[in-house]
């Protein structure tokens, strides 16, 4: 059997956001645990011409909502991009994965072929929806996660390997 567009899409995701949710959930406990003010970890930047944890976090929730959306030609799921706490972003993982999760594999899979806009400032990029998927929003969300996971190890988190793959 081969493998179909939607479990090459929404489980990676939902897994990749657990797997950013348990990030989170060390990241507030040492917070707590050293007394850090929590919003220093949540507004971390690894430069200045980078953007904070938050944004990490909501280009993450972003990127996985918005290429189902456009894979499975769904109307759109806005969130502001409000978050500033810890919990502010476990919400929002949660309900980004609560979208995902609502989603029928029907409206994914069969569309490897179909095409895909994505809508940017700089102009339109047109894909075929396997090419949007593997080439473009996949490394999009992990580069996300992967950013989070740096500004949580950078400030001193106990954050591993491990729990990046997501304890395996």
């Amino acid at each position: 059997m081969a493998t179909e567009l939607y479990d090459l899409s929404v489980p990676v995701f939902v897994r990749g956001l657990r797997v950013l949710s348990g990030l989170l959930d060390k990241g507030a406990a040492f917070a707590t645990e050293k007394g850090i003010d929590p919003l220093t970890l949540t507004q971390a930047k690894l430069i200045e011409d980078m953007r904070p944890l938050t944004a990490q976090v909501q280009f993450a929730s972003d990127t996985a909502k918005g290429t189902v959306i456009r894979l499975g030609q769904l109307d759109p799921f806005p969130m502001a991009d409000e978050e500033q706490t810890f919990d502010d972003l476990q919400q929002r993982i949660a309900k980004t994965i609560a979208f995902l999760e609502s989603v029928p594999r029907e409206r994914i899979d069969g569309r490897e072929d179909a095409e895909v806009v994505l809508k940017t400032p700089g102009g339109d990029l047109h894909f075929a929806g396997r090419a949007h998927l593997l080439g473009f929003s996949l490394p999009n969300f992990y580069f996300h996660v992967t950013i989070a996971y740096a500004l949580l190890r950078q400030a001193g988190v106990p954050v591993g390997k491990l729990d990046f793959l997501g304890g395996l």
